[in-house]
């Protein structure tokens, strides 16, 4: 099922992966350069649903009008905001995860729109090569409990590199911003995904 939601920063598009029986809502979106199509993000909403975790991928305004560029943060959290009545209108708790730029605006917004936990895939601690550019305070101040999923070869953050915190991380071995693995590693890469759903799973499932 496909909705779209008008928002102040412009119509967002959510796609549903609904579960029989769902005991929680995991609403996703996507990174500045990309879209839903992103490997972890198909490879959860085919997952979670026989979990009992209903999937909404979510699509920033910015990528729904065919704009190749985000916006400015405060503009996606804009667009995140007013996505958030229509994938908590069902009354189940609701999860909010993304990943890369997505990642970021689930944590900065998660308390204040009562987000039951978050997901942060591939979060960006810092710009590739520049770790004085650290974005740890999104991610410690997020207030409630928090998944990182991790590539660990990602140039945004190996998971070595990230503060001590209240936060539970999985590493993804050599895997990329975009947890893709290389030929030569001794992971293939429905392995490195599955690391990634058998992970989310486990978690999702000690939430409710």
């Amino acid at each position: 099922m496909i909705e779209i939601i008008e928002t102040d920063a412009g119509a967002a598009r959510v796609t549903w992966y609904p579960a029989s029986g769902a005991r929680l809502v995991l609403a996703l979106s996507h990174g500045a350069g990309g879209g839903i199509e992103a490997r972890d993000l198909q490879a959860l909403a085919q997952v979670l649903p026989g979990h009992g975790v209903s999937v909404a991928l979510v699509e920033q305004p910015w990528r729904v009008a065919g704009k190749k560029v985000a916006p400015a943060p405060k503009t996606l959290d804009v667009g995140w905001r007013g996505v958030w009545p229509a994938v908590a209108a069902g009354g189940l708790p609701v999860v909010a995860g993304g990943r890369s730029a997505g990642a970021r605006v689930a944590c900065r917004t998660a308390v204040e729109l009562g987000a039951a936990a978050v997901l942060a895939l591939s979060f960006p601690l810092h710009p590739p090569g520049r770790p004085e550019k650290s974005r740890a305070d999104e991610l410690l101040g997020s207030g409630v409990p928090t998944l990182v999923v991790q590539g660990g070869n990602d140039p945004f953050g190996k998971p070595e590199e990230f503060p001590e915190g209240s936060y539970e991380i999985i590493e993804v071995p050599y895997g990329d911003h975009g947890f893709v693995v290389p030929k030569r590693a001794p992971l293939g890469q429905d392995e490195a995904l599955k690391i990634v759903t058998d992970g989310v799973v486990k978690w999702t499932s000690s939430l409710a």
